[in-house]
């Protein structure tokens, strides 16, 4: 894996020379929040020690509309967390309970530049 970014900004994640993937995950909250904090820490955790994952950024505004974006080496990678049993089962209940609504977007980063 190339290494990553030296210019990233502080508190944005430095990725490594592209190509890369992202997958941009754009999302409305339902009121329900029990077990989401939760659910979210572990999926984070789990990502990490999945092979290809370099990283996550995420925002959510306060009408509920999320943003997280998540890096990754391939297009394989992706589909492997996509099939992770854990994360499934984090699916279903983000669709059941914690979402209105989302979109996933899979991209390839064919360039990447910062300004700080």
């Amino acid at each position: 894996m190339p290494e990553p970014t030296p210019r990233a900004p502080k508190g944005l994640l430095a990725t490594p020379a592209p190509p890369y993937y992202a997958v941009i995950f754009t999302s409305l909250r339902t009121p329900d929040d029990e077990g989401y904090g939760q659910t979210t820490d572990a999926m984070m955790a789990l990502a990490a020690h999945q092979p290809g994952f370099l990283g996550v950024e995420s925002a959510r505004g306060e009408s509920g509309l999320g943003i997280t974006v998540s890096y990754w080496e391939s297009a394989e990678t992706i589909a492997a967390w996509k099939r992770q049993a854990d994360h499934r089962t984090a699916q279903a209940a983000g669709r059941s309970r914690w979402y209105r609504a989302y979109t996933a977007r899979i991209c390839r980063v064919e360039r990447a530049y910062a300004f700080s």
